[in-house]
C-alpha cells in the first residue's frame, strides 16, 4: 500500500515538473512574407531556431510564420517586429528606404567590392553609424545579397543604352537611382509581385540577385539575363523586438546572441550566393534563355554611369565616414 502510494506520488511529481517545464517554455514568432521554400528558411530561420533550441534544451524555441501568416504586407515587416506582432521578422531595407539611408549605402555599386562579403562591411559600420536606423529592435542579422543582375522579358541588354525607356523593377532607392541614371524608369514593388508584372508587361525587367529567379520562378516569364554590370546588391535584415529580447532570462539571451549577429548574417549571405550560383548555371543550361555575360569593356561602360551614382548618394547623405567604415578604410 505504502509502495503504491509512493509510486503514485512520484509519478504525480514528475508529471507536475514536466508540465511546469512545458508551461515555462518560451516560443518566439519568426515572420517572413515569402513561402517556406524560399532561401530565407534554411539560411536564417533554421540555424537560429536549431541553435537556440539546442542551447536552451528546448526552453526557448523559434517558430516560423512564412508567407505573410502574421501579416501579408512585405513593407510592414520591420513594424511587425517593432509592434510585437512578430517577435522576429525578416525583410528588406529597400522596401522602406527612407528609414535606412546609411545601411543602404551597402547596396550601391562599388560600396562593397566584388568578392567581399557585404555583411562584414555592414557590421563594421553598425555600432557607430547604423544602429540608430533600427529603433526598438535588436538586429539579429544584416547582410547583402549576391551582386545584382538584369532579368528581362523580350529585351536583351548588352549596353547601357539598351535600358533607355524601359520600365525596370527595383527593390529600393539605391537601384532606383541606378535605373534613372541609365535612362530607364524605376518601378518599386515587392518581390512577390514581379512575376505578374513581368508576365503582363507592367515592367520590362528587374534588377535583383539571380537567386530571385529560383525563389520566385521568374524563369517562367523572363528570357534574357545580363550578368556583370555594376548594379550593387540588396540588403536584408532579421530584427527582434527589443523589449521581448530584454524580457528573456540571461541564458536565453546568450543563446540568441550566439546564433545571431555575424554568424547568422554569414549564413544568410553565403547561402544566398550559393543559390545564385546554382541558379545561373541552370539559366545558362536552358536553351530558351539568353544569358549575356559582359566582358571588361561592357562592365566598364555600365560602371561609367552607375559608379558615379554611389559618389553622388554618399555625398548627398554626408556619409563618407559610413562608406569608409564599410570598406574598412
Amino acid at each position: 500500500m505504502l509502495k503504491t502510494l509512493l509510486r503514485t506520488t512520484a509519478a504525480a511529481l514528475i508529471a507536475t515538473a514536466a508540465f511546469t517545464a512545458t508551461s515555462q517554455a518560451e516560443e518566439l514568432k519568426f515572420a517572413t512574407f515569402v513561402p517556406p521554400a524560399h532561401v530565407a528558411t534554411p539560411s536564417l530561420f533554421q540555424p537560429l531556431a536549431d541553435g537556440v533550441a539546442a542551447d536552451t534544451n528546448g526552453a526557448l524555441t523559434v517558430k516560423l510564420y512564412p508567407g505573410g501568416a502574421l501579416g501579408a504586407g512585405p513593407l510592414e515587416q520591420y513594424v511587425r517586429a517593432l509592434q510585437g506582432v512578430a517577435d522576429i521578422s525578416w525583410g528588406l531595407q529597400g522596401y522602406t528606404s527612407s528609414q535606412f539611408p546609411k545601411t543602404m549605402i551597402a547596396e550601391l555599386p562599388g560600396a562593397i567590392a566584388d568578392g567581399v562579403p557585404g555583411y562584414i562591411g555592414i557590421w563594421a559600420a553598425y555600432e557607430e553609424h547604423l544602429s540608430s536606423e533600427y529603433p526598438g529592435t535588436k538586429p539579429l542579422a544584416i547582410y547583402t545579397s549576391e551582386p545584382n543582375i538584369l532579368i528581362m522579358k523580350d529585351h536583351d541588354v548588352n549596353t547601357p543604352d539598351d535600358i533607355k525607356g524601359l520600365k525596370v523593377r527595383v527593390s529600393g532607392s539605391a537601384a532606383a537611382a541606378l535605373v534613372t541614371a541609365l535612362g530607364g524608369t524605376p518601378v518599386q514593388m515587392p518581390a512577390g509581385q514581379i512575376y505578374n508584372a513581368l508576365q503582363t508587361g507592367l515592367i520590362d525587367g528587374v534588377i535583383t540577385g539571380a537567386s530571385a529567379v529560383a525563389d520566385f520562378k521568374l524563369d517562367e516569364v523572363a528570357n534574357s539575363y545580363t550578368i556583370g554590370a555594376p548594379l550593387g546588391r540588396i540588403t536584408f535584415y532579421v530584427v527582434m523586438n527589443q523589449a521581448k529580447y530584454d524580457s528573456l532570462p540571461d541564458d536565453q539571451k546568450a543563446a540568441i546572441d550566439k546564433h545571431s549577429g555575424i554568424v547568422l548574417s554569414k549564413s544568410g549571405e553565403e547561402q544566398w550566393n550559393a543559390r545564385a550560383d546554382a541558379t545561373i548555371i541552370s539559366m545558362k543550361a536552358d536553351p530558351d534563355n539568353k544569358v549575356i555575360v559582359l566582358d571588361a569593356a561592357g562592365i566598364a561602360a555600365f560602371g561609367a554611369i552607375t559608379l558615379p551614382v554611389t559618389d553622388k548618394v554618399v555625398a548627398e547623405l554626408g556619409a563618407e565616414d559610413v562608406l569608409a567604415a564599410m570598406q574598412a578604410k
